[in-house]
């Protein structure tokens, strides 16, 4: 039985990972500071609730108020959905979080049951993974987080801006445990910043093994799928 997709948000994405991400799975898109993994984020939330689907966006480093009039610049208004019960945002700081984890679901899992949430989002992952000291109480913790995710049934996507000191983008917690992960890159060649995404994992997907590039336009991200960046 083919796996039921539920869209990126980026049509030309869809189409190269079989028709986005596998419903009820956990990914990760990880990038350096002002690579748009907040703008890809809200896209991918935006796709949800354009078709009806509720959604819940937990971030540990954006405000309400900013965060909000930063996305009606690509057309996104999120008051309306707000209002209409569809979407909820959440500013939690990382130790509300690891409540939520202590308490199995707790005011998080409330929510997502009443408006029978169908996508989440939890920007970022960096801040959550910091009040870890070690590898595997981070990794444990992550477990936690994605058994709940599970239980939730709703398919996720978290940011990540891991970019640590030995050059892996991504902690070794996550990168094992995520269903997908795509990397956003935001680079300086001769003097001119280019961006471009790049599909390092899907599981159960044919994906493509090249870095394409994007742009960032007022309806957010749009992927060229003919224009391969070489870093």
């Amino acid at each position: 039985m083919k796996a039921q997709r539920i869209s990126t948000g980026l049509p030309n994405l869809d189409k190269l990972i079989e028709g986005g991400f596998k419903k009820n799975s956990t990914n990760l898109v990880a990038g350096g500071a002002g690579s748009a993994k907040s703008i890809f984020a809200m896209q991918f939330m935006m796709d949800g609730l354009k078709k009806g689907e509720a959604g819940v966006y937990i971030t540990f480093e954006e405000k309400k108020e900013k965060f909000y009039e930063d996305m009606i610049e690509f057309g996104w208004d999120l008051d309306k959905y707000e209002k209409n019960g569809k979407f909820v945002f959440l500013e939690y700081t990382p130790e509300q979080v690891k409540q939520v984890l202590t308490e199995g679901g707790g005011v998080v899992e409330s929510i997502i049951e009443k408006i029978k949430a169908k996508r989440l989002v939890i920007d970022s992952m960096t801040s959550f993974s910091l009040l870890y000291e070690d590898e595997l109480t981070k990794k444990e913790a992550a477990l936690a987080l994605f058994e709940l995710i599970d239980k939730w049934d709703c398919t996720a996507l978290l940011t990540s801006e891991d970019e640590t000191p030995d050059g892996h983008i991504i902690s070794a917690a996550f990168e094992f445990e995520v269903d997908g992960i795509i990397l956003l890159y935001h680079v300086k060649l001769k003097g001119i910043r280019r961006r471009a995404l790049e599909v390092l994992k899907m599981r159960g997907t044919k994906i493509p093994e090249k870095t394409l590039a994007i742009d960032i336009t007022d309806k957010g991200i749009k992927l060229n799928p003919k224009k391969v960046e070489a870093f």
